[in-house]
């Protein structure tokens, strides 16, 4: 298990945070913007833990809270309609291991209560079950939300809150760690470019400044995956600014009126011509669609109930894009 190289000191503080912490059973709150890589740091304290179980996590705000639960706390033959035989929940499945608990910002009051109870006791109790099962579980925490802010709108409850904020650790933005931007290019463009079994490419230092200097709502995610769409769709063996336009760096049109505080989206686009090839329509809606995704969580801070109705869409509908997208 490896992390990212980087020359940030804030990204350095959490590195050398994140492996003093990993032996102890302390829970871990790691905060953080979507994108910034809260798995992969969790993945590694659980590496560093050498703990004997498995690395269980699970994504509080992809699944209805009726699934969720089951999916938690496990569930016995004939708890609810469909349970034709009894199944573990993921606590216990990470039993002697860690569970990492993506968005716990997202988890339903219901929901809330009996974590805390699973905290507190180190038991849980699956849905239409009457027996307690002892677990010896590391938690980690995720969330992109202000979880104090959370707490005081009553949202989040507070006794939970100081059960999981035993150690926070904050992975700042991209935008606050640009020295590490073409490190990140480098290695992605390696990483693809072996994936795909092509010759490695290389970008220009003037489309690497133009990277550089964009804000990066996405993150790292963001930033990998358009490294994956210039690997794909760029025709030469070096990328250049000329290649951006394939991008979601250089969009530009207007929302519909009323939309996402009546803006318009400014980033520059240039539509291709249809050469005697054709051109692939799919992907460049796809382009359009995960700008606006991206753009809809920017504006509402990560909520995603408000990023949904931004859209247009439900949550639901919303939280498919996401995953469909590895937006989330």
């Amino acid at each position: 298990m490896f992390l990212l190289e980087t020359r940030n000191p804030q990204m350095k503080r959490v590195y050398e945070l994140a492996k003093k912490v990993a032996p102890s059973s302390s829970t871990i709150l790691i905060l953080g913007e979507s994108g910034t890589g809260k798995e992969v740091l969790a993945k590694y304290i659980h590496f560093c833990s050498k703990r004997k179980g498995p690395f269980v996590p699970i994504n509080c705000a992809a699944i209805p809270e009726e699934l969720l639960e089951a999916e938690l706390f496990g569930y016995e033959k004939g708890a609810f309609t469909g349970a034709i035989k009894s199944k573990p929940g993921k606590f216990e499945l990470a039993n002697q291991g860690t569970i990492f608990l993506d968005e716990i910002g997202d988890l339903s009051p219901k929901l809330q209560a009996k974590l805390l109870r699973v905290i507190q006791e180190k038991q849980v109790e699956r849905l239409g079950g009457d027996r307690a099962i002892k677990i010896e579980v590391r938690i980690l925490a995720a969330t992109n939300k202000v979880l104090e802010k959370e707490v005081k709108e009553g949202r989040f409850r507070e006794d939970l809150f100081f059960r999981l904020n035993v150690i926070p650790i904050r992975i700042p933005p991209l935008r606050e760690r640009k020295e590490d931007i073409p490190l990140l290019v480098k290695f992605f463009l390696k990483r693809l470019c072996e994936r795909e079994g092509i010759e490695e490419k290389t970008i220009t230092p003037p489309a690497l400044e133009k990277l550089i200097n964009y804000h990066w709502p996405g993150n790292i995610r963001e930033l990998e995956n358009l490294i994956e769409r210039l690997v794909i769709l760029s025709e030469n063996n070096t990328i250049g600014v000329e290649d951006l336009s394939i991008s979601s760096l250089d969009l530009k049109f207007p929302m519909r009126e009323g939309l996402i505080e009546k803006k318009e989206m400014e980033l520059k686009y240039t539509f291709p011509e249809i050469s005697e090839e054709g051109i692939e329509l799919n992907k460049l809606l796809r382009e359009i669609e995960i700008y606006y995704l991206k753009k809809a969580l920017e504006i509402s801070k990560g909520t995603k109930t408000k990023a949904a109705k931004l859209l247009g869409l439900n949550r639901t509908t919303f939280i498919e894009k996401l995953k469909k997208y590895n937006l989330l």
